[in-house]
């Protein structure tokens, strides 16, 4: 019985290749052969019409157009790990950003194999672990190339409410001066 997205279950792959259960659980330990993805549950799901068409993606953001070199860095910075690099200007708190929308649905149809990223922050600043979960589901593989020193928990507390302050503020001031043009950059 076939799943999903043209998927089979373990049992299902093991008779296709004629071997057993506990072979393709070694495989998969042994990097010989990867399941296409995983259910909730965590039940292996492979495909077994052929290759694997999923490619390898990796994803920038700055948070303003000012920041432009830097985007042009982190893309020439991952261009060499991956095939194709999606790159975003806008904030790390807004979900609607055409590339994020692009990467997710990528991710969610099961076409990315490994996901490269220059720094953690750089794909959302809140709701990273949401992600990261969509990613392991869709057996994505998430690389970090660089991390940052590792900040204090204060640290992290200070910078998030920091962030959070500065974006209700400018919502505050463009409502309250909706003539002025007044451009807040977080």
């Amino acid at each position: 019985m076939r799943c999903d997205y043209g998927l089979v279950g373990i049992g299902q792959a093991a008779a296709h290749y004629g071997v057993s259960v506990v072979t393709m659980r070694r495989w998969e330990r042994e990097k010989r052969l990867s399941p296409t993805s995983r259910t909730i549950g965590g039940h292996r799901r492979y495909r077994l019409d052929g290759e694997d068409d999923r490619f390898s993606v990796g994803y920038a953001r700055v948070s303003g157009s000012d920041q432009k070199s830097d985007l042009a860095r982190q893309k020439a910075f991952l261009s060499p790990h991956c095939d194709e690099v999606i790159g975003d200007v806008g904030s790390g708190l807004n979900c609607n950003k055409p590339g994020l929308k692009k990467l997710l649905n990528l991710i969610l149809n099961r076409k990315i194999k490994v996901l490269h990223l220059a720094y953690k922050d750089r794909l959302l600043r809140f709701g990273q672990p949401l992600i990261f979960q969509c990613c392991k589901w869709a057996c994505v593989d998430v690389i970090v190339h660089k991390n940052d020193d590792e900040a204090t928990f204060e640290q992290t507390l200070c910078h998030d409410v920091m962030t959070l302050m500065t974006v209700f503020f400018c919502k505050i001031i463009r409502q309250t001066f909706p003539s002025k043009t007044l451009w807040c950059i977080i």
